[in-house]
């Protein structure tokens, strides 16, 4: 069995599902997801990173995002039901959301769950990334196997309100 090491910031969408759990063919995947709460110090990065991005309404929402132990329920919630949506795609998964070092915790799962791969799936971090200060440019020196990084798929409020 593939053993990858799923490194998210918010709940996976169907098309993340499909993505992530058909990268390897028919291969049987393991998961082992790790999911991040949003803290204080990204705050102004990912209002920047909405700016480039275009999204301007999304810039002035991000004091409203929960910090702290705040953030802590809505993690736990986006990681049962990532780790609910593997699951239900034929995958094995579990998960544990990451309040610090998420890099060494990173680097603890891959060597004790001896993972094949990391892959970090996450929105586009244009600040973090030209500083190589995104999860995937630092884990790529911490962990000895390889690190694919993946741009998460953005829920269409069209399809959620939609009636099928």
């Amino acid at each position: 069995m593939f053993t990858s090491v799923l490194m998210i910031e918010k709940p996976l969408t169907p098309a993340d599902v499909e993505f992530v759990t058909t990268l390897h063919g028919d291969d049987p995947v393991s998961f082992v997801v790790l999911m991040q709460p949003r803290g204080s110090k990204d705050r102004l990065l990912r209002a920047i990173d909405d700016i480039a991005l275009g999204e301007l309404e999304q810039a002035g929402q991000e004091r409203d995002e929960p910090e702290g132990r705040a953030a802590l329920e809505p993690a736990e919630q986006a990681l049962t039901h990532s780790v609910a949506a593997l699951q239900a795609a034929g995958s094995q998964a579990r998960g544990h959301v990451v309040q610090r070092r998420p890099l060494e915790v990173l680097r603890g799962v891959v060597e004790e769950t001896r993972a094949d791969e990391v892959i970090v799936l996450t929105a586009p971090h244009f600040v973090e990334e030209f500083f190589h200060r995104d999860w995937a440019s630092q884990a790529r020196h911490k962990v000895g196997v390889p690190v694919l990084k993946l741009f998460s798929h953005a829920v269409d409020e069209d399809q959620t309100t939609a009636g099928g």
